[in-house]
C-alpha cells in the first residue's frame, strides 16, 4: 500500500487539468513507442472534445518508478459539481490548478473548500506559466489569500507550490527556473500525498463514488476500497447510510477491474486503498456502500446538493413532429431520461401528473441541461423541451431563490455596461479587483437573472469578458426581473420560406431563417424591433401581372440570418415557446400554434 497514492486534479474550467494529465500519462510510459497520441485524451466523448470542457470525472492511473499514482480527472464547471465532490471521497489528497494569468476564480474556491473540509492535502500547481500575460506572483498571493479565506489548516497553508505549463509538459519548484519535464511533480505527489491507511484484514468495505454505464455488463459500480480486500465472484452486501432502515441487498462481484493508464485491466481480486470498478450489481447508485457478506456498515456519504433548475421535455407534437428523429414516443423518451440518471447524480427526473408525455428534468445548471439536450439529439431522439425554471425553496415561511457567485474579467471599458446590466438583474455588487488593464468584479445574482444574459454579456465587453458562476446560497426572492424586452417573429402559415417574403419581413426585426426554410404556423422564426409578437408571411410571393415579370425588379437585399445555437435557444425562449429539437434542426415554437386561439389566451390573461 506504501507504493500507492490516490489524487484528483482540481481546478476551474480550462485551467488546463485535461492537457496536465495528458503530459502525465506520456512522460509515465503509457503510450507504446509506435501508439498515436491523442491530445486532451481523458475528454473521451464528442461533446468533450468539442467544446473543450470535461463533463464526467474520469480515472486513469500512472506509473512513477514502482510506485501507482491513481488519478481522477474532474469537471470544472459549476453544473457538474455534484461529480466534484463525490469523487474527492475517493482520493487522499489534491492538485489544485490555478491558470497563471486568471487565477482563482469560482469554481476553484468551490472545489478547494470542499477538498479543505475532508482534511486532503494540496499541492498547488501554477499552470500556463508560458502565458504573455501570466501574473505569477500577484496569483501567489491569490491563491494564499484563498487558502486564508477558506479557514486552511496552518499544514495546509504550508502546501507545497509548483510552477507548470502543461502544454510544454514541464514543471519547477521555482517561477524563474523554466523546467525540463514533469518529475518535480511527481516527486512532489510521492513526498507529500501520504499513501492510503487502511486496515486489509477487517471485512471488505467500498463506497460507490462514480457509476459507468455499459450495454452489455449493466451498471459499473466504481470506488475505493476502505477496508478489506475483495475477491471476484465473492457473496457481497450492498446498503446505503440515507436508508438505515432498508435491509441490505444480496449480490456477487462478478467482474473486477483496476485502472492502469486509459484502459481497465480485469483483476481476479483487490485490496484496501485500491479504485476498482466491479460489475455484476444491478440496481447499485451512487451513495451505496458495497460490503462482504454478513458485515454490512454503510459509510456516511454527503446528500448530492438539490437541482437548482428544471425545464420540461415532452413529445414533440409540432406539424413537422416524427419527420427526422428515430425515437419520438415518450416510452423511448422516459427510458432514456432515467438511464441519465443513473450516470448523473445530480440529475432528477420525475413524470408530470395528468400527463402520459412530459417529464420535469432538474439539474444543476443550463449547462449541465443542455449538454443533456445535445446528447439526446445525437442520438436521434426527438422531442421539444421548454424555458427554463429556477426552483424555489420555502425557508422559514419565506419563499428563497438559488443565488450565483458569479465572477467576470473584464476590460476597464465594459466595467460600467455590466454593472449595469447585472445590477438590473437584482445583482449585488460585492468586490472588484483591478487586473492590468482589466477589471474582476465578483456579484451574487439570482439564478434566473443570468438567464439569457451570456449573449448580452459578449456583446457588452466585444467577445473579450470571462463569466464564471457557482451556485452560492438559497436567498430571499428578490423580486421581478424583467426578461427579454423584445417580441418574436412569428410565422403565419406552413409552408417553405421565400426570398420576397423574409425580405418583406427582415424590416420588422432580425430573422432566424434562410429562403428554402421550411416553417409552420407558430413557429418563431426571428426576434422583432418591438416588444409585441408580430406575425409575418414569409412563404408569401410576388403577385405577377402582364407587364411584370418575376425578376424585373431589382435583386432583393436579404440580412444575412442570426444562426442560434442550442444555449442562445434556450435562453431566447420566453414563457409561452417551446424549442423543438430533432437530430437535424433546433427550431423555436410558441407554445400554442394557432394564432386566433393565442390571441384570446393572451387577451383573457390581460
Amino acid at each position: 500500500m506504501d507504493k500507492l497514492r490516490n489524487v484528483a486534479i482540481i481546478a476551474h474550467v480550462d485551467h488546463g487539468k485535461t492537457t496536465l494529465v495528458d503530459e502525465m500519462l506520456k512522460q509515465s510510459g503509457v503510450y507504446r513507442e509506435n501508439q498515436e497520441i491523442v491530445d486532451r485524451v481523458m475528454d473521451s466523448n464528442d461533446l468533450e472534445r468539442e467544446r473543450g470542457i470535461t463533463i464526467m470525472a474520469k480515472n486513469t492511473a500512472v506509473w512513477y518508478g514502482d510506485t501507482k499514482i491513481n488519478i481522477v480527472d474532474t469537471p470544472g464547471h459549476a453544473d457538474f459539481g455534484g461529480e466534484v465532490e463525490r469523487i474527492l471521497k475517493m482520493v487522499n489528497g489534491v492538485i489544485l490548478l490555478v491558470d497563471a494569468a486568471e487565477g482563482p476564480m469560482p469554481q476553484t474556491r468551490f472545489v478547494l473548500s470542499r477538498a479543505l473540509e475532508l482534511g486532503h492535502r494540496v499541492i498547488v500547481v501554477l499552470n500556463k506559466i508560458d502565458r504573455p500575460d501570466q501574473r505569477i506572483h500577484e496569483v501567489i498571493d491569490e491563491v494564499l489569500e484563498l487558502l486564508m479565506d477558506l479557514d486552511a489548516t496552518d499544514e495546509q497553508l504550508d502546501s507545497p507550490m509548483l510552477f507548470c505549463s502543461g502544454r510544454n509538459g514541464t514543471a519547477s519548484y521555482s517561477p524563474d527556473v523554466s523546467g525540463t519535464d514533469l518529475k518535480p511533480l511527481f516527486e512532489t505527489i510521492l513526498e507529500y500525498i501520504p499513501a492510503p491507511d487502511m486496515d486489509e484484514d477487517a471485512p471488505f468495505q467500498m463506497l460507490v463514488s462514480s457509476i459507468d454505464y455499459n450495454e452489455y455488463v449493466g451498471r459499473i459500480a466504481i470506488g475505493r476500497i476502505e477496508r478489506g480486500r475483495v475477491v471476484q465472484n465473492q457473496e457481497i452486501e450492498v446498503c446505503n447510510y440515507h436508508s438505515p432502515d432498508k435491509p441490505p441487498m444480496k449480490a456477487k462481484a462478478v467482474s473486477l477491474y483496476q485502472f492502469d493508464g486509459l484502459s481497465r485491466v480485469p483483476v481476479a481480486e483487490a485490496g484496501a486503498g485500491n479504485i476498482i470498478a466491479m460489475s455484476g450489481i444491478g440496481e447499485i447508485t451512487i451513495g451505496d456502500t458495497i460490503c462482504a457478506k454478513g458485515a454490512a456498515s454503510p459509510i456516511e456519504f454527503v446528500k448530492i446538493g438539490a437541482p437548482t433548475l428544471e425545464m420540461t421535455f415532452s413529445v414533440n407534437d409540432s406539424p413537422f413532429a416524427g419527420q427526422e428523429g428515430k425515437f419520438v414516443t415518450s416510452r423511448q423518451i422516459g427510458e432514456r431520461l432515467h438511464r441519465e440518471t443513473l450516470k448523473d447524480v445530480s440529475l432528477r427526473v420525475s413524470e408530470i401528473e395528468g400527463s402520459t408525455d412530459s417529464f420535469n428534468v432538474a439539474g444543476r445548471g443550463e449547462m449541465s441541461l443542455s449538454i443533456l439536450i445535445e446528447t439526446m439529439r445525437r442520438e436521434g431522439y426527438e422531442f421539444q423541451v421548454s424555458p427554463p425554471r429556477v426552483l424555489y425553496r420555502e425557508i422559514d415561511g419565506k419563499k428563497c431563490e438559488p443565488i450565483e457567485r458569479v465572477v467576470v474579467d473584464v476590460p476597464q471599458d465594459a466595467m460600467g455596461a455590466v454593472m449595469e446590466k447585472l445590477g438590473a438583474r437584482k445583482g449585488e455588487f460585492v468586490q472588484m479587483t483591478p487586473v492590468g488593464s482589466r477589471v474582476k468584479l465578483e456579484f451574487l445574482v439570482p439564478s434566473r437573472g443570468l438567464f439569457g444574459y451570456r449573449n448580452e454579456f459578449l456583446t457588452d465587453t466585444k467577445g473579450e469578458g470571462i463569466l464564471a458562476s457557482v451556485f452560492d446560497s438559497y436567498a430571499p426572492y428578490k423580486g421581478d426581473i424583467a426578461r427579454r424586452s423584445t417580441g418574436s417573429l412569428i410565422a403565419f402559415e406552413t409552408g417553405e420560406a421565400v426570398a420576397y417574403g423574409i425580405w418583406n419581413a427582415q424590416e420588422r426585426g432580425a430573422m432566424f431563417i434562410t429562403p428554402g426554410t421550411k416553417v409552420y404556423g407558430g413557429m418563431v422564426i426571428g426576434v422583432g424591433n418591438k416588444s409585441d409578437d408580430v406575425p409575418v408571411n414569409v412563404c408569401r410571393t410576388k403577385h405577377l401581372t402582364n407587364t411584370r415579370a418575376s425578376g424585373s425588379d431589382e435583386a432583393l437585399r436579404l440580412v444575412p440570418p442570426k444562426q442560434l445555437s442550442l444555449e442562445q435557444c434556450l435562453e431566447f425562449l420566453a414563457d409561452d415557446e417551446l424549442l423543438e429539437v430533432t437530430p437535424k434542426n433546433l427550431r423555436l415554437r410558441k407554445r400554442i400554434l394557432d394564432h386566433s386561439l393565442r390571441m384570446k389566451v393572451l387577451m383573457r390573461g390581460k
